[in-house]
């Protein structure tokens, strides 16, 4: 077995791709993914006790960050940057270990060290680091590690790549705070530890969700700080004539950057997956020529971007295999792909230069639109109308039906369940699960639509917003609304969502397509008895659960 990996919801036969990953990884990525995670450990064990002592350590903080959002499922798939990324770390690690000691031994303090160090990094050598990286797989920690603490620290690790995540995209917009990365160093210092007690794992598993939440607070105070408070907005999803560019990933920084240098150039530019989301920010919709959405949710793009007549640039994840347009499509920020041209200091020119050789659209396409925008500011602005008309029994159930979209059969149950939703039901959306319902029709009650689209993932802040505002507004708690959670998942950033939902209390989550594979038996076992956490069935018999 060559590699192994189950972190996101296609892992194969829902166990663990092991000759190459279901996302379009090979072996080698796979590898050099698990060196870098493992490098991390250590580098964060040091750079904790650094903090504690009083000493700075911004460039372990980034590393840190920017490290696990590095092996987030559908970022970089390039094993010469992922090797440049273990160089790096390596000497990092080595310069932080040194300085540790420095300061302990200032100080009188005897050194302390990691129960499992990192493996010693010795050659710049794709081959000979792939062949070093088999020690420290899953596989082979599967050997000596218990279960189930196995489980809860994965759990761990992929809670922390998803609010790197969100952490990398609030500092790019110059939002950061040392308690977060503290944790972050803490937290990765922890998995050094060889036989960790189950409550301490535990415990360390509901902080990462602590910690989500104030990643994401801290994203939305960097967007809305940024580019105001999204607001209500028709947005058009069908093509308008003229040269083209298609922008997808999650960084709103990339857009307003590539607007800011395509004004007045003859180019059309639309969002794509959760991009969407962009365009009812007023600071990014201000532009003329941010003109639309193209497309659907980030498993599509294949078939999407081959039919797109114009350039496209992927600011983060998902990217898939581009084989079929690799003229066209330029990667920035952390994502990457071989031998596709990565654009470096968001000088996007070489995209700009390939929309305007490109046909573009050759006509407008019919014109359909869709309403965005309802994050927590548009909906608490009207929320005396929604408690009214729940007080009136006009709405009767809150349902957020949202999370992460993927290719895998059984997605089509999100779908059926929008639409078997009560009359007297509102939806609450996030993410790019809401692909499979947004371009529906719901109509509204009383004015306030039944379809209410929160944002992107990182977004939940909002969601959880609005259902601590209204759980204030009826004197009760969240898990006592008449609010329901139907969430789908398929990478990190999900499960660090649903850790911050399980710091926060909130119970009878219904989860899918499929469970993870990195959760065990009993593990689950502690979920479903803190938090009732249950799998999703069928749209009908869970509707008739909920409901009564």
């Amino acid at each position: 077995m060559s590699m192994f990996c189950y972190q996101c919801e296609q892992t194969a036969k829902g166990q663990g791709c092991t000759i190459k990953g279901v996302c379009g990884k090979d072996e080698k990525t796979a590898n050099l993914q698990d060196l870098i995670v493992d490098g991390l450990k250590e580098l964060s064990f040091y750079a904790y006790r650094l903090k504690k002592l009083g000493v700075k350590t911004s460039e372990a903080d980034k590393m840190v960050i920017e490290g696990l959002f590095t092996t987030v499922t559908n970022v970089d798939f390039d094993p010469e940057r992922l090797r440049n990324i273990i160089l790096e770390l390596a000497e990092l690690r080595k310069a932080v270990k040194a300085k540790y000691i420095e300061v302990v031994q200032e100080k009188g303090i005897s050194p302390e060290k990691p129960e499992i160090p990192a493996l010693n990094i010795f050659s710049d050598d794709i081959e000979v680091l792939f062949n070093q990286a088999q020690v420290i797989s899953i596989m082979k920690r599967k050997e000596w590690e218990n279960p189930d603490i196995l489980s809860l620290q994965e759990i761990i690790t992929y809670g922390l790549k998803g609010a790197a995540a969100y952490a990398d995209h609030a500092r790019v917009l110059g939002h950061e705070n040392d308690e977060v990365y503290e944790f972050f160093h803490e937290a990765l210092s922890f998995l050094t530890k060889k036989e960790p007690p189950v409550d301490e794992v535990l415990g360390y598993t509901l902080k990462t969700g602590e910690v989500n939440l104030k990643v994401m607070e801290l994203l939305d105070a960097a967007n809305t700080g940024a580019y105001g408070h999204p607001e209500p907005t028709k947005v058009r999803v069908t093509p308008v004539k003229g040269k083209a560019i298609v922008v997808s990933g999650h960084d709103l920084k990339d857009l307003e950057e590539l607007l800011k240098q395509t004004e007045g150039r003859g180019i059309n530019v639309y969002t794509h997956g959760e991009m969407l989301p962009c365009l009812a920010y007023p600071e990014l919709k201000k532009y003329k020529h941010l003109v639309g959405n193209y497309g659907g949710a980030w498993q599509d793009q294949q078939k999407e971007f081959a039919e797109f007549p114009g350039a496209i640039l992927m600011t983060t994840n998902c990217i898939q295999d581009p084989k079929n347009y690799t003229g066209r499509i330029f990667t920035t920020g952390l994502v990457a792909w071989p031998n596709v041209v990565h654009v470096v200091d968001k000088k996007f020119q070489p995209v700009i230069d390939a929309a305007l050789e490109a046909e573009g659209f050759t006509e407008d396409g019919e014109e359909k639109y869709i309403t965005i925008g309802f994050g927590r500011n548009a909906v608490l602005n009207v929320a005396d109308k929604v408690i009214d008309a729940v007080k009136a029994g006009q709405i009767k159930h809150f349902f957020l039906i949202g999370g992460c979209d993927g290719a895998k059969s059984g997605r089509n149950y999100y779908t059926e369940f929008a639409q078997k939703v009560p009359q007297d039901s509102v939806i609450l959306t996030l993410a790019c699960g809401k692909y499979r319902f947004n371009k529906l029709e719901f109509g509204d009650i009383g004015g306030i639509p039944r379809l209410l689209d929160i944002g992107q993932c990182n977004d939940a802040y909002s969601a959880v917003k609005i259902a601590v505002a209204l759980a204030e507004a009826f004197d009760t708690d969240v898990n006592s609304l008449p609010l329901s959670f139907i969430l789908s998942w398929y990478e990190q950033k999900a499960v660090a969502i649903l850790l911050t939902l399980f710091y926060l209390g909130i119970k009878n989550i219904r989860l899918g397509p499929t469970l993870p594979a990195f959760i065990t038996p009993n593990v689950l076992n502690i979920l479903v008895e803190k938090f009732n956490i249950q799998p999703i069935t069928t749209p009908e018999e869970d509707l008739k659960a909920i409901l009564g």
